[in-house]
């Protein structure tokens, strides 16, 4: 054996494999605690041997153990304590019926006056068993109309609702009993106004204060063989010691209308003076093939009820001004 030369670095050879795998650092065992009794196993009926009870000691490892705590929905401790606070289930169910509980209402009350409404449109008749309460309704303005009549009571609360906000405006049916049914003149549609509001305060059907508002068409002959068609609007407020008139716009009438509503009024017709017998709108509505409501509106394009409503915001305007200032 050749004898050993003086130390110097060793070299280690170089290698393509892979590098040796360290062996594993020997865990720490963690002795038992000292018990002060030991508990035999105890034999079942099986004949094997259960090991006796003791505490489990959990496994030492180098990684520290995660503790996962379970979090709590918001949304459903949110809607649990909605719910509980009002009906008692403790559900989010009752958190979405609280939100949108004033929304439904309104949209549901929106839909069971418009269906009231169509109601009492198609069956005036229906009206004593359904109270219908239009959109802004309420306020310091209560009204009624001297008419069952959709185009004039529509009308007559759209134009006032514009005005003050909100007002109340109801129809009764009235009848002016010493006119004739064609009005001619203003003096006839005048006292046809007036009968109608009369009629209803001396029947008991409104208060004695109660504003009346009347809506009369006539037809009148402003220059020689020019006749037009307007309608008279009408407010009496004993109340406010208030009364007021205005007009519709003009709506010329066919000279050969009047012609022939003259001829078919019977020479012994008792209301003979203040007009004729039979209506223009009855002989339009034959001769043009549209319904008595509508020939306004064929004949010069301007329906009625917008007619009427242009006027009755200028009555709902003037009447305002007439008013105290607390309304």
């Amino acid at each position: 054996m050749a004898p050993a030369g003086p130390s110097s670095p060793s070299m280690l050879p170089l290698s393509s494999g892979p590098s040796p795998i360290p062996s594993p650092v020997p865990t720490t065992q963690v002795p038992p605690a000292p018990s002060t009794s030991v508990v035999p196993p105890q034999a079942t009926a099986t004949g094997t041997a259960t090991p006796p009870k003791g505490p489990t000691l959990a496994p030492v490892t180098s990684q520290p153990q995660l503790s996962i705590v379970p979090t709590v929905d918001a949304s459903v401790e949110l809607g649990k304590s909605h719910s509980q606070a009002g009906s008692g289930n403790p559900s989010w169910f009752g958190w979405i019926r609280g939100t949108v509980s004033s929304v439904s209402h309104k949209v549901a009350e929106k839909a069971k006056n418009s269906m009231d409404s169509m109601i009492t449109t198609l069956d005036p008749q229906m009206k004593e068993y359904i109270c219908v309460l239009p959109p802004d309704s309420g306020g310091d303005v209560d009204l009624v109309v001297a008419s069952d009549k959709e185009v004039k009571v529509g009308a007559v609360r759209e134009a006032f609702q514009a005005v003050f906000g909100k007002a109340t405006v109801s129809g009764m049916s009235s009848e002016a009993t010493s006119v004739a049914a064609q009005p001619v003149g203003f003096a006839s549609a005048l006292t046809a106004g007036e009968e109608r509001i009369n009629s209803l305060r001396s029947g008991g059907r409104v208060h004695p204060q109660q504003p009346v508002v009347a809506v009369e068409n006539f037809i009148v002959e402003l220059t020689p063989g020019f006749w037009y068609d307007m309608g008279l609007l009408l407010i009496d407020d004993p109340g406010q010691d208030i009364l007021l008139q205005t007009y519709t716009q003009v709506t010329p009438i066919p000279a050969e209308y009047v012609t022939q509503a003259r001829a078919s009024t019977p020479e012994d017709y008792p209301l003979k003076s203040s007009g004729f017998a039979t209506t223009i709108g009855e002989v339009a509505s034959q001769v043009l093939q549209v319904h008595h409501s509508q020939w306004q509106e064929t004949v010069c394009g301007v329906p009625r009820r917008e007619m009427v409503t242009l006027a009755a915001r200028v009555l709902a305007s003037l009447y305002k001004a007439q008013l105290p200032q607390s309304f």
